[in-house]
């Protein structure tokens, strides 16, 4: 016999009329959301991999020099606070043919310069003295391709050296600490290194970071929208479990419809972030703009998140009948509201105390620890929502003194679970808003600004550079004042290394000139700044100040529309209370003020909460990364949550003319 289960739910989904579409055009806008936010986070993280890994090749992996067919070097320079990456190349004679470098056709020979698309038009746009002239004069510059870029607007330089040119002799290499991250020498015999740049290499971490904090509330608004019309499907299918029809046949249906409504949303979706991913591309991030080809995730991501995002909607929509299932004579006469128990409570504290005893101490958590532990948190308090959303309806009602407060007591106490999916988001975004604005992993360390420092084999050569660069200075127009430093002289630049430091006036055009002008005196090496020295701390910070500002702007837009479509979905469900309602006399505004209250109790105190142990976390971070918290986080803090709460409810009031429609000239009914 065939099954009714399909004909029956396509017949019920004809038969539900505009108020149906309704329900299933939000359902789907969630879910297109949704897979939209997966796709574009997943995009981001492997990107960021891919990125890093095109700049492996510019670190040299040494070789046995017997075996090495050339020596690289590769350093740093900056010019207009940008960082421009210098590889030098020298084919070794006597040995076999060296391999080109990714984005060049051939081994570059000496004299040849070999520039990225973005370098070639500062080269362009700058005068010699600012930058061109750090480099060979040549007659037209050679093409660094993508192959060799993480970014179409990374600054690269690949230059071909002879093997006796000082800028690939072992002075070129690292000479004291600030080099660790930015120059190295090696021979080399092909481009197989796996250690990616400085600029690149901590980007996925930081990428995966936002990304954990930001899942929960995007799974919050997909498992919305398998909820929406909830009320309304539950005493549907009541009325068909009371004519006969199975627990099973009940579920049957009810999957279906989801699945179909999620997987065209979520398709819907998946196509709009392909078609987006051009405008994707130019958003900078780091070293800059994005390879269109790099945010592709591919067809598996692509399949995988349609499918994750239509079984979350799926399942959301199969557990709210749990009840139809085993009692749809209660479903169908609106008893027995949704308690819920104290056990979430203490599953909540024994969370926390688990959690609490794994990072007190030292703090040594792996990435991946930190991330269970994000995830963990966020389930515990997921748990612990409705109840003290429950608790909340009871205790406002008991010493509610208006009637809209005393209705929105009732509405969170028989339907806490259903109240707290309206705020949940931002709830979860408040503990993302209280460790970014708290959180300062930034190592702050000295800072000698427009200093411009040459470094030295010893004192000796100090003092004759230090002639030098004055007259040099002076040529170029650049006003400074030359000192040598000592091995004992940690109050500058250089923090003890012997070499000469000039202090330069007139801002940055002037320090990027000076910079080119002591060029010469550097031994294959070029004159450091301040830039050069911090450069692993101020990449760390930036990613991060990058990564926070993202992650904060989308939790709260998240957390907003799955507010405002959880707000109309109750609406909708509760058309029949509000119309009873509006029957006895109650005006409209008194119902508007309850929904307003409704939301506002909860967030208050829920929000409050997470917020502050989002704070906690982040100064219990920077305790282990030995940094002190910046006051000025609790004011960005306090800007964030207001406008947070103040989004969350602009889009719940946005539900307004719904509720007035639905309510518009009620007429008494049989039931």
């Amino acid at each position: 016999m065939r099954s009714p289960v399909l004909p029956l739910t396509w017949h019920l989904a004809r038969s539900s009329g505009r108020r149906g579409l309704h329900s299933r055009l939000l359902a789907a806008g969630a879910a297109a959301v949704g897979s939209f936010l997966l796709l574009l986070m997943i995009a981001a993280t492997l990107g960021a991999g891919t990125r890093a890994d095109h700049t492996t090749w510019r670190t040299p992996d040494a070789v046995p020099a017997k075996e090495a067919t050339a020596v690289q070097a590769t350093t740093t320079t900056y010019v207009r606070h940008e960082p421009v990456t210098v590889v030098n190349l020298a084919r070794l004679p006597g040995r076999g043919p060296a391999p080109a470098p990714p984005g060049l056709r051939d081994f570059p020979e000496p004299g040849q310069v070999y520039v990225s698309p973005a370098l070639a038009d500062l080269l362009h746009d700058l005068p010699p003295g600012r930058l061109a002239g750090r480099f060979p004069e040549v007659r037209s510059y050679g093409t660094v391709g993508a192959a060799g870029l993480a970014s179409p607007d990374e600054l690269v330089a690949v230059v071909g050296r002879a093997p006796g040119d000082a800028a690939v002799s072992p002075a070129a290499g690292k000479q004291n600490h600030y080099d660790e991250h930015l120059t190295e020498r090696a021979p080399i015999a092909g481009f197989s290194a796996t250690e990616a740049s400085v600029f690149t290499g901590t980007d996925q971490g930081t990428v995966l970071l936002g990304v954990v904090l930001l899942v929960m509330p995007v799974v919050v608004l997909a498992s919305a929208a398998g909820r929406l019309g909830a009320a309304r499907r539950e005493q549907r299918l009541a009325a068909l479990r009371l004519a006969g029809a199975t627990p099973r046949q009940i579920l049957a249906m009810t999957a279906v419809e989801a699945a179909a409504v999620g997987a065209t949303g979520a398709l819907a979706g998946a196509l709009a972030h392909t078609a987006l991913l051009p405008a994707l591309a130019r958003l900078p991030y780091g070293v800059g703009a994005w390879y269109t080809d790099r945010l592709w995730v591919g067809l598996p991501w692509l399949a995988a998140v349609v499918a994750a995002v239509t079984a979350l909607i799926t399942v959301s929509a199969v557990t709210t009948l749990r009840r139809v299932a085993t009692s749809p004579l209660g479903v169908a006469q609106q008893a027995d509201p949704r308690r819920t128990r104290v056990l979430r409570l203490l599953l909540f504290v024994a969370v926390l105390l688990y959690i609490w005893a794994t990072t007190d101490g030292s703090g040594q958590l792996k990435p991946r620890q930190l991330a269970a532990l994000l995830v963990l948190f966020y389930g515990a308090f997921w748990l612990l929502g409705p109840w003290v959303v429950d608790r909340l309806g009871h205790i406002v009602g008991r010493h509610a003194q208006r009637p809209a407060t005393l209705l929105a007591a009732r509405r969170l106490s028989d339907d806490p679970r259903g109240a707290w999916r309206t705020v949940s988001g931002l709830v979860l975004a408040g503990f993302v808003a209280g460790f970014f604005s708290v959180s300062t992993l930034g190592l702050e360390g000295p800072r000698h600004e427009g200093q411009v420092a040459v470094i030295t084999a010893n004192a000796a050569d100090a003092r004759h550079t230090a002639a030098e660069a004055r007259t040099l200075l002076r040529e170029a127009g650049v006003t400074a004042t030359v000192a040598v430093t000592r091995e004992d002289d940690y109050d500058s630049l250089l923090g003890g290394v012997d070499g000469v430091t000039a202090q330069v006036s007139g801002g940055q055009e002037q320090i990027d000139t000076a910079v080119t002008a002591l060029t010469p005196l550097g031994s294959g090496r070029y004159p450091i700044t301040q830039e050069y020295v911090s450069a692993p701390d101020d990449t760390v910070t930036a990613r991060l100040a990058t990564v926070s500002t993202a992650t904060l702007v989308l939790s709260f837009l998240v957390a907003a529309a799955s507010a405002g479509l959880t707000a109309a979905a109750n609406v909708l469900d509760r058309r029949r209370v509000y119309g009873l309602l509006r029957l006895a006399g109650t005006p409209l505004e008194v119902l508007e003020r309850a929904r307003i209250r409704e939301t506002v109790i909860p967030l208050t105190v829920l929000a409050g909460g997470t917020t502050a142990m989002g704070a906690f976390g982040a100064m219990q971070l920077d305790k282990a990364a030995g940094t002190t918290v910046d006051a000025s986080g609790a004011v960005q803090l306090v800007v964030c949550v207001a406008v947070g709460a103040l989004a969350v409810l602009a889009a719940i009031a946005g539900s307004r003319p719904l509720l007035r429609k639905v309510t518009a000239g009620p007429a008494q009914t049989a039931d």
